[in-house]
């Protein structure tokens, strides 16, 4: 069934030793805010987590890195054309205009992608160098950019790697590497029910995205990710169209006796989500239904599914 609710998305989860999302354009160090000195994530990070977590489920995933024989990596154009069927057999360019060629390929990509029904994307449709055009789906799932709710200390490491730095040499290449001893952040998205008709994304897709956001961040165990953790995943649904509350990742605060650049664990401070609750109580007559799924080590200044209870909210307890 196509999403017919809007929905506001708050996921945080905190990272020990590690380098959360790196800026290649800045020696691939974490993302800081000069000003504030919080950590910063791309939404496009949260989202490739996403799209790896479906990927390995089996799902079908439109961005993806693909590549031939010879090693070359499909350009999106490339990629598009992957979904040019009819009845599973690659239909031929010359054969169809490029209106046809459109009609397909967005069909069959709405159809197999549930990356490209929960975030859209631009797809490019190339019948001939004159004549080509392109499919613009704007995503119902939008995240703004991470943050951490606590400022960070960059740490710059260095060490040895283990193969000589060059034929005949005796000294061994060094490795060096920007990292957070630790960093909380918290993300916060909104599902649009107006653009999910567009992309025909259903409730199904969205528990999968949700799936996705909670198991694939604790899954991504590379060498610059290992030690990830979620915390706390809410998703408030609504009655009325058209309507959400907004901002709701500005009514959570992590509070700690510790310097906040000091903070090495999510046990030395304590989640404060008193407004946030207060902020839900008052709309509540416009809330359906609230999803929460919470981390056992995280400690809030009160127990966030008995307190949506008792303030009369209907609340579930998401399980992955």
């Amino acid at each position: 069934m196509t999403v017919m609710n809007r929905s506001e998305i708050l996921f945080y989860y905190d990272i020990n030793y590690c380098n959360p999302n790196g800026d290649p354009l800045d020696a691939n160090k974490p993302r800081i805010d000069e000003e504030t000195g919080k950590n910063i994530v791309t939404d496009v990070r949260l989202k490739r987590t996403i799209r790896d977590y479906l990927l390995a489920k089996g799902e079908g995933i439109f961005v993806q890195e693909i590549a031939d024989d010879a090693g070359v990596i499909q350009d999106a154009k490339q990629r598009a054309e992957d979904f040019l069927l009819q009845d599973k057999f690659k239909l031929k360019k010359g054969n169809l205009s490029l209106a046809d060629m459109k009609k397909i390929i967005q069909k069959n990509i709405l159809e197999e992608c549930i990356d490209v029904r929960l975030f859209g994307a631009t797809i490019p449709i190339e019948k001939s160098t004159k004549e080509k055009n392109s499919v613009t789906l704007t995503g119902p799932v939008q995240f703004k950019m991470g943050q951490s709710l606590h400022r960070v200390k960059l740490q710059y490491v260095k060490g040895t790697g283990a193969f000589a730095s060059g034929s005949n040499m005796t000294q061994k290449t060094f490795r060096e590497e920007y990292i957070l001893p630790y960093s909380l952040i918290g993300f916060y998205g909104i599902v649009n029910e107006n653009a999910a008709k567009e992309t025909n994304l259903t409730e199904e897709d969205v528990s999968k995205l949700l799936e996705g956001i909670w198991v694939g961040t604790m899954n991504l165990i590379s060498r610059s990710k290992a030690g990830q953790q979620p915390r706390l995943l809410v998703r408030v649904v609504y009655k009325e169209n058209n309507y959400h509350i907004g901002e709701l990742d500005k009514l959570v605060s992590f509070v700690s006796d510790k310097n906040q650049e000091e903070i090495r664990d999510i046990t030395e401070g304590v989640l404060e989500i008193g407004l946030l609750l207060n902020a839900l109580e008052e709309n509540k007559n416009k809330i359906k239904i609230i999803q929460i799924k919470k981390d056992s080590r995280t400690i809030f200044n009160t127990d966030i599914l008995d307190e949506v209870k008792q303030r009369g909210l209907d609340v579930e307890e998401l399980v992955f």
